[in-house]
């Protein structure tokens, strides 16, 4: 019987593919690390202006992806879809029914103040970290609970400042601790603008922002809480040994149910914090100075700083870039998640029940015109 040595194109034909799927397997790009990919995330409510500004800077940056709206107010979900071309399908009117249904990497609470334990706790039983606006509660009691839903559910829950991503206070705190300046003795922080209802905040900011409830008061606690937030991380997590407060409502007219200026003295066994919040400033500003044994530094706006050192004229000078992974709230919640770092600082947790306690001392204070001890207090 003779063989057949003509070749079998069918295996032949099978030999070329299985090559070019090696090829093709060669060529393929690696795929996508998950600390790489766009960071999933939901929003919890709309009521917070800085939901705008969210939209605005980071809608068209690819290394976040909104998968989610919860906002009961179907009028304001149905504003926020059609000014930034969203999908009806992205908004629920449910926390937890979209928590369930998206499955987020975190959630961006911009609620009301109010709500903020309330959005944790939620979170807390689905495992999801939350970042929220500023400042992280209206009572030192639900800062407690937030802390201990947090630590029970192992999840992260940091808050957002503008002035955590300020190059000027980074430089700020570095001259301070690297000794540049000497020990801190004072700060004074200057946070505010002409008011919310005279820069047109939207309705439904403008509603929460002038209920006590709500926002735990009026711009004692919208803007006594960057300075009470920066001399906390400057004053390295220390709690000040006692708080005085006076507010005032300049404009009972306009707002009736809460004050519109507020002043803050924090003391410390060597320094003092003076925190001064306004809704009356003739411009917006948010600045501090630090003044030490051998200097100070004056921050100005985000980047520029005036400094003045040891037998040296004051000079100014521009504050050197951050780090990228502290150049903005979506790059740092990246870098906490996705890479391990360790939240500190303007963010943490642990400084915002700090803040927290701090901000409930000043209404309290400025409610009885009384000096508040927090010495030996925990």
């Amino acid at each position: 019987m003779r063989r057949n040595n003509r070749p079998n194109f069918f295996l032949m034909i099978v030999a070329l593919l299985a090559c070019a799927r090696g090829d093709l397997r060669a060529q393929a790009k690696p795929e996508m690390k998950a600390e790489d990919a766009p960071l999933r995330v939901a929003l919890a409510g709309l009521v917070h202006g800085h939901a705008f500004g969210l939209f605005d800077q980071f809608q068209h940056r690819t290394d976040l992806q909104i998968v989610g709206i919860a906002e009961s107010d179907q009028q304001l979900a149905a504003q926020f879809g059609r000014k930034y071309g969203l999908q009806p399908d992205i908004f629920y009117s449910d926390l937890e029914e979209m928590l369930k249904k998206t499955h987020p990497q975190a959630v961006l609470a911009y609620t009301n103040t109010y709500d903020h334990r309330r959005v944790v706790e939620i979170c807390a039983r689905h495992g999801v970290p939350v970042m929220m606006e500023k400042p992280l509660a209206v009572s030192l009691e639900d800062a407690r609970a937030i802390e201990r839903a947090a630590h029970e559910a192992k999840i992260q829950v940091l808050v957002n400042y503008e002035t955590t991503w300020y190059r000027s206070n980074q430089a700020a705190y570095d001259l301070a601790h690297e000794n540049a300046i000497g020990e801190i003795r004072k700060i004074v922080v200057h946070d505010g603008h002409h008011g919310p209802k005279e820069i047109n905040v939207g309705p439904e900011f403008l509603a929460w922002l002038t209920d006590p409830k709500l926002n735990g008061a009026g711009a004692l606690f919208d803007f006594g809480c960057y300075g009470a937030d920066l001399a906390t991380w400057l004053m390295d997590g220390r709690r000040p040994d006692s708080v005085t407060a006076v507010t005032q409502q300049i404009k009972p007219d306009v707002y009736p149910r809460v004050d519109d200026e507020a002043t803050i003295i924090l003391t410390y066994p060597h320094a003092q914090a003076i925190i001064q919040a306004s809704w009356n400033w003739p411009f917006s500003r948010k600045d501090m100075e630090v003044y030490a044994q051998k200097g100070y530094a004056i921050t100005v706006g985000r980047d520029q700083l005036r400094v003045r050192l040891p037998e040296k004229e004051e000079t100014s000078a521009e504050a050197k870039p951050l780090e990228k992974s502290k150049e903005d709230s979506v790059s740092y919640l990246r870098a906490v998640l996705l890479r391990g770092m360790k939240p500190e600082g303007l963010s943490s947790l642990e400084t915002n029940v700090i803040v927290t306690e701090i901000l409930g001392a000043a209404r309290q204070s400025a409610a009885t015109g009384k000096t508040i001890s927090l010495a030996g207090i925990r």
